[in-house]
């Protein structure tokens, strides 16, 4: 792999659909720096890869400005220059506004909401240098409404994070992609309890959406890629 190929960060790479883009991204010859909280799980992953030059781990909390900036500054130091960056970090508390548990609010909107932010900023003047592209990662919740669903009001802000920072960057050739799945088979579902029903999509094939919108020639800008398993009604 030269020293001119494509570098991309991705926060919540470790599993699930962040983990698919990189193996995606690493197989279509690009290189690849994951964020994560847990440091078993990033090696692990690093370990099932086989753990490639082509890939670097950064420990960090995605709601935490210092954490971003080290791993933007990580991969620049060690790959020197960065093309994408993926926004992928995120959870649900599976409850309501009107009967859910208060404690575990902050934390989701800091991550799914604060995070992303984080990324562009500590990542802008880079993908500057590149005329790269940031992708975030929202949902199908973030254009419809659910009953109480506060994880759908991040969502929603997400989804209009990414217009309005489009706005912005756009001038400076940066691109900006959001991708928004629905019902996706990953760890996501783990705090429901079970999957819920119907057909589900694989990370795999939401990866299959970031990576092309990632590929696409030098000025053309995918803005809002929206996809559901054939099935589901909402």
């Amino acid at each position: 792999m030269s020293d001119d190929s494509p570098v991309a960060l991705i926060t919540g790479g470790g599993s699930g659909i962040g983990a698919a883009v990189a193996r995606q991204l690493l197989d279509a010859g690009h290189r690849v720096a994951v964020t994560g909280r847990g440091e078993p799980r990033l090696r692990a992953f690093a370990e099932e890869l086989g753990n490639p030059h082509a890939l670097l781990t950064f420990v960090g909390n995605a709601a935490e400005y210092g954490d971003i900036s080290a791993a933007v500054d990580g991969t620049l130091k060690e790959f020197g220059r960065l093309d994408t960056v993926v926004a992928n970090a995120g959870f649900a508390t599976h409850d309501t506004v009107a009967g859910g548990d208060p404690a575990g609010w902050t934390e989701m909107v800091l991550t799914n909401v604060l995070g992303p932010a984080l990324l562009i900023r500590a990542s802008i003047d880079a993908l500057k240098e590149t005329r790269g592209r940031i992708v975030l990662i929202g949902s199908v919740a973030g254009f419809i409404h659910g009953p109480g669903n506060i994880y759908g009001a991040t969502k929603w802000a997400v989804t209009g994070l990414a217009e309005n920072a489009r706005r912005e960057v756009t001038e400076f050739g940066v691109g900006v992609t959001l991708v928004a799945p629905g019902r996706v088979e990953t760890p996501f579902w783990d705090g429901y309890g079970s999957l819920p029903p119907g057909h589900l999509l694989t990370a795999d094939q939401i990866a299959d959406s970031v990576v092309w919108a990632v590929r696409q020639p030098e000025g053309v800008d995918i803005n809002t890629v929206v996809v559901r398993p054939i099935g589901q009604p909402v």
